[in-house]
């Protein structure tokens, strides 16, 4: 499907249209109540559900901007911002770079693994969560681990339009603040968004008619967020936590078993 084909899935009427059109809504809404609920998780579940009707080259264009405005906001309202970018500009530099690496080593999100390695990618992110393995990284090693950390998440980012392994697991792992972790998280996402962005941008997939359609795609986004943030005062976060990791573990084996079936 051309880009074109992918801004005219919120506009043409025909049903095939009509039946995407829900899909991506009601999969950025879902994605964005994760995110308010859980504070991360928008990425992954729109790439892996999106990933269900169409390539992850077209999830990760209509990712963008729902994706970027959410950890912006995210980042933004964090306590210790400059604080925080000097402890993590290794890691996000490496991201660039190993974003950029990977859509030439790899050939991008445009691959025929692409699908194959998202499964992966969302299989194993689910089992590290179920898992709740509790790591703690030394504050000595940090400063040559965190450019290879980056540098792994970059080239699974290009590789799969996800960027959460192994960024996510790393920064649980450096016990750091709570409200400042999210910040972080919130930082590291908006840095691989951005470097995913220009891969796509690159690769010819995120023109002016995909980004008319990732802003559409922010509506329902935000919308989820909200609603997150209200479900969070009357869930309990770790339940909420748990049947997400087991929808991810799910999710990327039907994956992984339809791209090699």
């Amino acid at each position: 499907m051309h880009t074109s084909r992918m801004n005219s899935i919120f506009t043409l009427p025909e049903p095939d249209a009509l039946t995407q059109a829900v899909v991506v809504l009601l999969t950025f809404l879902l994605a964005g109540m994760v995110k308010g609920v859980i504070g991360l998780g928008l990425p992954t579940v729109a790439v892996g559900l999106l990933g269900l009707v169409m390539s992850p080259l077209e999830a990760a264009s209509l990712l963008i901007v729902p994706s970027l405005v959410t950890n912006v906001w995210q980042l933004a309202v964090g306590p210790n911002f400059w604080g925080i970018t000097r402890r993590l500009w290794p890691m996000l530099l490496a991201i660039w770079a190993g974003t950029w690496t990977g859509a030439r080593v790899l050939g991008g999100v445009t691959t025929g693994y692409a699908t194959t390695a998202l499964g992966a990618a969302l299989l194993l992110y689910g089992l590290v969560g179920l898992a709740r393995v509790r790591l703690e990284i030394p504050a000595r090693t940090q400063s040559w681990l965190s450019p290879l950390i980056g540098a792994a998440t970059g080239l699974t980012t290009a590789a799969t339009g996800v960027f959460v392994i192994p960024a996510v697991p790393y920064l649980q792992a450096l016990n750091i603040e709570k409200e400042e972790l999210v910040q972080a998280l919130g930082l590291t996402f908006t840095a691989s968004t951005l470097a995913l962005a220009a891969s796509l941008w690159e690769q010819q997939a995120f023109r002016p008619t995909v980004v008319e359609s990732s802003f559409l795609a922010l509506v329902p986004a935000l919308t989820g967020m909200v609603v997150g943030q209200w479900i969070r005062k009357w869930v309990s976060p770790a339940t909420f936590r748990t049947c997400f990791f087991l929808g991810l573990v799910a999710l990327g084996v039907h994956l992984i078993v339809r791209s090699i079936g």
